[in-house]
């Protein structure tokens, strides 16, 4: 298991990192990895190790340290595109006692569900529809238990210059931003090469990051947008420090680990020895443009190509786990090249035709007419399972909790866009 590092930031203020077409008005569905990597590479120019940071990571095959896009988080709870294969539910990994309540449920609306609920549906479990709403203005799905605020919300800021002299306001700008509820913010996981990589690389990624806290990430940072307050770090082993229920029901042997799926936690270019098999596995595509921002080139508005890459949440069908590689999005005549990172951060999923019987992680209320037909039974095929494996499947089933009856409807998330606003 290699060294991984999982960082959050808790923003003091509004984010901007702006959509595909570049319209004011909207901003991008998440932070994502290869702005992350341009807003370090800003860093480490900075702090004045940008050629070892370049030979470590866009000039290598093999980098240093990968890592996922930014997710947004509320208290305790990570949230993250959910593996295609796996989202929406199919009817068998969710239970309820209302069929009619089934049909007014809008999965495909939450673009973020809990970690800890990817946890449950890939080890095989069922959820308990009532247990969860659709936040519409974030697009997370929430626990309908637990009263809270959307995470965060998107909306639109007005800005004017206002002359000293004769007091009059010109050149009013309207831009869109995201705002983060005070308990919510964005989280991303690093995960290093081995550990002379970590030995190198996470004090000065970790100074990166505190830097970016205070010069702020995405657009307008001159308008102090885009700051955080200090961020805060958790070490451990890659993929346990993330899913680690779910890695320790794999390695017991709970759920088959041979297959050959691949779930993205950040945005990917394929390298030409990654034998992806694009028949398979389903996966969405992007495209990301963005300006140049360079030392050689200050003041200018220069544009990037434009780079078609795999989306977060996609999952692919591949032997070994893809890699990719950082494309060279510099345009014609440039002086030096401009590097967007396809370098994948992938977890690999579980085959669900083998699962423990431990039974649905969530079960019907007991005062439902239904409890009486469902007590000892499961959707899933029981299979013989060690005490260990047993154990790792109970420490996922405490994740959840029953919930009270929900309301009668409820609203679907909003569209997303993409591109990037803070770039080298």
């Amino acid at each position: 298991m290699q060294p991984a590092v999982l960082f959050r930031l808790r923003p003091l203020g509004p984010w901007r990192f702006g959509p595909g077409e570049g319209g004011q008005h909207q901003v991008d569905a998440l932070f994502r990895s290869d702005r992350l990597y341009s807003a370090l590479t800003l860093a480490a120019q900075s702090l004045g190790f940008l050629e070892e940071w370049l030979d470590a990571t866009a000039r290598r095959q093999t980098p240093a340290v990968v890592f996922s896009s930014l997710f947004p988080y509320q208290g305790d709870t990570l949230f993250a595109p959910p593996p295609l294969t796996i989202w929406p539910p199919p009817a068998s990994s969710v239970t309820s006692p209302s069929p009619v309540f089934l049909s007014k449920m809008r999965w495909e609306a939450a673009r973020f569900i809990p970690v800890t609920t990817i946890e449950t549906l890939l080890s095989g479990q069922s959820i308990l529809a009532e247990q969860w709403i659709v936040d519409a203005e974030s697009g997370c799905l929430l626990r309908r238990d637990r009263p809270s605020q959307s995470p965060f919300r998107v909306v639109t800021r007005t800005r004017a210059g206002v002359d000293r002299i004769s007091q009059a306001s010109a050149h009013v700008h309207a831009s869109a931003c995201v705002e983060f509820e005070s308990s919510s913010g964005l989280w991303s996981i690093l995960r290093f090469r081995d550990e002379a990589a970590e030995a190198d690389w996470s004090d000065r990624i970790k100074a990166c990051l505190r830097l970016l806290a205070d010069t702020g990430f995405g657009g307008h940072r001159r308008s102090g947008w885009g700051q955080t307050a200090d961020p805060e770090f958790r070490s451990g082993r890659w993929p346990g420090l993330l899913t680690p229920a779910l890695d320790r029901l794999m390695r017991a042997g709970g759920v088959n680990g041979d297959a050959s799926l691949f779930w993205l936690l950040s945005l990917y270019s394929p390298a030409p020895s990654d034998s992806v098999d694009w028949s398979l596995g389903n996966y969405g595509l992007v495209i990301r443009g963005g300006r140049i921002q360079s030392s050689a080139h200050a003041g200018t508005d220069t544009l990037k190509k434009n780079a078609r890459m795999v989306a977060e949440g996609s999952v692919l069908s591949v032997g070994q786990e893809p890699v990719g590689t950082a494309v060279d999005v510099a345009p014609d005549g440039f002086p030096h090249p401009v590097y967007r990172l396809g370098f994948s951060l992938s977890l690999k999923l579980p085959n669900l035709k083998e699962i423990t019987g431990t039974g649905p992680v969530e079960t019907t209320p007991p005062d439902s007419p239904l409890e009486a037909e469902r007590e000892g039974k499961t959707d899933a095929e029981e299979v013989p399972a060690t005490q260990e494996t047993q154990e790792a499947a109970q420490e996922i089933q405490e994740t959840q909790e029953p919930a009270p009856e929900p309301p009668a409807s409820e609203a679907p998330g909003e569209e997303e866009s993409e591109r990037p606003d803070h770039e080298i």
